[in-house]
């Protein structure tokens, strides 16, 4: 029987979020050298939907599809709306790529930082729940 807990849920998605984090980072760093390529970065995960779970009322962040008539009109069909363009870029270079190699590792460095903290406090609660059924 699977223990489910809003905090192993949270965790969860948060080490979730910070592996397709981690993934669009890599690629940004694959195509650093890319004419063009514009850097990317993942939207931050919604958790409101624990908190509705818990009785409190769930607000959502109102989201755009692009459908075949945008597209049409010349909008970039996308894949996945949680990769957004990277509104936070210290410069562009003459050929229009933007990724710079040391914004991408200190963005890399959060995610490990972030990680590792998740991975700690997934242990501990997990360590909580062996004691209180006595293992």
């Amino acid at each position: 029987m699977p223990i489910e807990s809003p905090l192993l849920a949270g965790i969860t998605q948060s080490m979730k979020h910070l592996t397709e984090r981690q993934r669009v980072i890599a690629q940004n760093i694959a195509n650093s050298e890319t004419a063009g390529f514009k850097a990317q970065e993942v939207e931050k995960p919604d958790f409101s939907s624990l908190l509705g779970k818990q009785g409190v009322p769930h607000v959502e962040r109102p989201r755009v599809r692009v459908t075949s008539g945008m597209v049409a009109l010349g909008v970039p069909p996308t894949t996945d709306n949680r990769v957004v363009a990277d509104s936070n870029v210290s410069e562009t270079k003459p050929d229009g790529n933007n990724v710079t190699l040391e914004d991408q590792l200190l963005k890399m460095g959060e995610v490990r930082t972030d990680f590792t903290t998740m991975t700690n406090l997934y242990r501990k609660q997990m360590g909580l729940i062996q004691a209180a059924i006595g293992r």
